[in-house]
């Protein structure tokens, strides 16, 4: 559903992301890691037609992500690390708008809408302004406006961040429950028991290079490493310093 070949990007003489060569099967809940300034937000740009590939491509459900932007985005939904809106509108004018701009119907919208503000606890802030919203509360509507076309693709930039505990939970589970329905969901995300927990594979970056792919089994085997999914990404993802390499 989602293929990586030969996906790469520079600023200048910096390359943000090394040649990428990876695929993600339909269906499956695939965690993207790395620490910061790894990699993992440039090549999310990349998908979503938000910045052009300094080669390769990335294609998603054998469309290309540049050649075919427009159908593209219309099989995917996408949330943002820091959702923003527009702040005048309230949260059932944001669902209808984004749902319309979809191409869904006004009724289709209308029904979409409402069944979303009431599955992600918005309902009594549907007449509320989004200025007005917390954090969790944006990334809820954030959430409901990626998956309220129906999306096939779902690309999420840490879905979890800002959520308090039972909402996190709520949002973990409706991950999984679309996952089950056939939904591919890319997610990249700095809270490793919750990747461990959710994703059939993970991908490691580490300084725009990928270092890992698998399940948490083969990636141990291919490391030689054990322990957690936090144990080995911290292992991988730890810089030795040139002196000690050389001992």
């Amino acid at each position: 559903m989602i293929e990586f070949t030969g996906l790469s990007r520079r600023y200048g003489e910096v390359e943000a992301l090394h040649p990428l060569d990876l695929r993600v099967a339909r269906g499956e809940l695939f965690g993207f890691l790395g620490p910061n300034g790894a990699g993992k937000t440039t090549t999310i740009l990349m998908m979503i037609g938000q910045l052009v590939p300094t080669s390769g491509t990335v294609r998603i459900d054998g469309l290309d992500c540049r050649g075919d932007d427009v159908e593209v985005k219309r099989r995917i939904g996408y949330l943002p690390d820091n959702p923003i809106f527009y702040d005048y509108l309230r949260g059932h004018e944001i669902l209808q708008f984004v749902a319309e701009m979809h191409g869904l119907s006004r009724a289709r919208a209308k029904s979409r809408t409402e069944q979303l503000l009431a599955e992600f606890g918005l309902d009594q802030a549907r007449d509320e302004f989004a200025v007005n919203y917390s954090m969790g509360m944006k990334k809820k509507l954030g959430l409901a406006c990626a998956l309220i076309h129906e999306p096939r693709v779902l690309i999420l930039d840490e879905p979890i961040n800002g959520l308090d505990p039972r909402a996190a939970r709520d949002v973990n589970d409706r991950l999984v429950e679309c996952a089950a329905r056939g939904m591919t969901i890319f997610m990249s995300t700095h809270l490793l028991d919750i990747a461990e927990r959710l994703c059939s594979r993970v991908a490691i970056v580490h300084h725009g290079k990928l270092a890992a792919t698998g399940t948490l089994d083969e990636i141990r085997a291919a490391t030689a490493l054990g322990g957690s999914l936090e144990e080995v990404f911290l292992s991988i993802t730890t810089d030795i310093p040139q002196g000690e390499a050389s001992r």
